[in-house]
């Protein structure tokens, strides 16, 4: 089974795969493929849960998605993605929501999008035990904020505060770092500064692994970022499937005589 200190090794060794999961099945063949890292990602507000932003998930949306993930998971690392306004302000509230995705969900980690705000409690969580990813670059929950999902770091002063800011999660006890939407070299400097992996989305080829939503890996979003690439067509599968159920059923296809079972101690009735 992967480990945080697996992950840790791996940091300029071994490329690290992550993807989102949000179900048993789901994680099963993630799992499968030899995945290090399954992120329940806050994206299952956009990606399952009908919602328009991760905004609307809420802590408990995550910890039953956690809970299935994890039953549905052998060997990678599952990580809990703490949505929007469940940590950071409050430290009580905050370890009580990153405690019970490990106690209730059987998470091994929490991710946190990050900022000045979380260097401390990420080090709060950590000497309780609680192992935190942490997320630099965009970060989708800040959307309002930022104005759009805009690529962070593009100039001078703003890709100085991100590496200060990856400084300082690793010294708090960070045991990974994601960035997402930032140029890629900014983050090979900062995968250059860090001796904690960074997990790249949208942030070039020269982070210690890379990270993708699982619905645009696959080819399930009806629109995918730049910055993401479809390896299937499960959509069209998809599509194609439940077109063909339709056609058979209406057709008197389906179901056939293999799919039905007669008792013969029911001809008598009447």
């Amino acid at each position: 089974m992967v480990t945080v200190q697996d992950l840790q090794r791996m940091a300029g060794e071994e490329p690290i795969t992550m993807l989102t999961a949000y179900d048993a099945p789901t994680a099963e063949i993630v799992d499968d493929a030899d995945v290090d890292v399954i992120l329940v990602g806050d994206s299952m507000g956009n990606a399952v849960l009908g919602y328009d932003s991760t905004l609307p998930v809420t802590a408990d949306e995550v910890a039953s998605r956690t809970a299935a993930v994890a039953r549905g998971t052998d060997d990678a690392l599952v990580v809990a993605d703490m949505p929007f306004l469940s940590f950071g302000a409050d430290e009580s509230a905050t370890i009580q929501h990153c405690g019970r995705m490990l106690k209730e969900a059987d998470a091994d980690a929490v991710k946190l999008e990050s900022g000045p705000h979380t260097v401390e409690v990420t080090e709060r969580l950590v000497q309780l035990g609680i192992p935190v990813m942490a997320h630099l670059g965009l970060t989708p929950q800040h959307v309002n904020q930022l104005g759009g999902y805009r690529r962070q770091g593009t100039d001078q002063a703003a890709a100085e505060r991100i590496l200060d800011l990856a400084r300082a999660h690793e010294e708090a006890g960070a045991f990974s770092l994601v960035l997402e939407h930032v140029p890629a070299n900014l983050a090979a400097a900062v995968t250059e500064a860090l001796s904690i992996p960074t997990i790249g989305i949208g942030a070039g080829p020269d982070c210690d692994g890379q990270v993708l939503v699982l619905n645009d890996a696959v080819g399930l979003s009806d629109w995918t970022p730049p910055f993401a690439r479809e390896f299937g067509d499960v959509r069209g599968e998809y599509e194609r499937a439940v077109s063909a159920y339709v056609d058979a059923v209406e057709s008197d296809e389906f179901p056939a005589e293999e799919h039905s079972h007669v008792e013969e101690d029911l001809d008598e009735l009447y």
